[in-house]
């Protein structure tokens, strides 16, 4: 997900382990994810939900993070978005492993989706700052 899109869900998106995992595996859990945030809001009677600027942006330098201590950020590929002139060179998948993503997802589910804005009829409840 990310600010500014309420309600946008990016299976395998920017941040996740994407094309660093087995893509069937990485969707399932994406699915399953979304299907018990959706579930949960739904019991609430909430209708958006949209991450914060500051846990977007924490979590954005976790993933950088991650990236700096291995070899991708040094190769001139695709994964570096060097294969577009003048893009800025950022790694975008999450190179932290698909049990440590997981466990990340499941942590923010338990704790009442920490992170997140979500809204609903008479209601606007965010768990966490930003």
């Amino acid at each position: 997900m990310t600010a500014g899109f309420p309600n946008f869900f990016m299976l395998t998106g920017p941040g996740s382990p994407s094309v660093l995992s087995n893509m069937t595996v990485s969707i399932e859990q994406h699915v399953d994810w979304v299907a018990g945030c959706l579930a949960d809001m739904r019991e609430d009677g909430l209708e958006t939900i949209e991450p914060t600027a500051l846990a977007e942006a924490g979590w954005n330098q976790h993933v950088q993070d991650c990236a700096a201590i291995t070899l991708y950020p040094t190769a001139n590929s695709w994964y570096m978005g060097a294969n577009v002139p003048g893009k800025p060179r950022v790694f975008l998948p999450y190179i932290g492993g698909v049990n440590a993503y997981r466990q990340a997802c499941d942590e923010v589910a338990s704790r009442d989706y920490l992170g997140f804005r979500m809204t609903g009829p008479g209601q606007d409840r965010c768990r966490g700052t930003g």
